[in-house]
């Protein structure tokens, strides 16, 4: 299962208790079809103290939720747009682009 979004990219959240909310891919899942957003779906997790992390407790951190539920914001005109294709060549090879449906540049 293909995915659009990619780690790095700005969303925006179409759906859920964050529904409005940008942020970045911090991770991307293709298998799950799932992404991780920076600042957005934050749950709390209990830790128990170990080595690394003297204190245990309850520690807040993203949780990865459904990659239909975010759509990609377009770095150019800074509007949240679906995602074109088209092909192009990178180093001599033969890749697939993504473009923005609105202004058609370039990710």
């Amino acid at each position: 299962m293909g995915m659009s979004i990619k780690k790095g990219d700005t969303v925006k959240i179409l759906s859920g208790k964050d529904r409005g909310k940008q942020g970045v891919v911090l991770r991307a899942y293709p298998a799950e079809g799932k992404i991780k957003v920076e600042g957005v779906a934050i749950v709390k997790k209990a830790v128990r103290a170990n080595q690394q992390n003297q204190t245990g407790g309850i520690v807040p951190q993203e949780a990865k939720f459904d990659a239909s539920n975010a759509m990609l914001v377009c770095p150019k005109c800074g509007q949240a747009t679906r995602v074109g294709h088209k092909q192009g060549e990178l180093d001599g090879h033969r890749t697939a682009i993504r473009i923005c449906k609105k202004c058609g540049a370039e990710f």
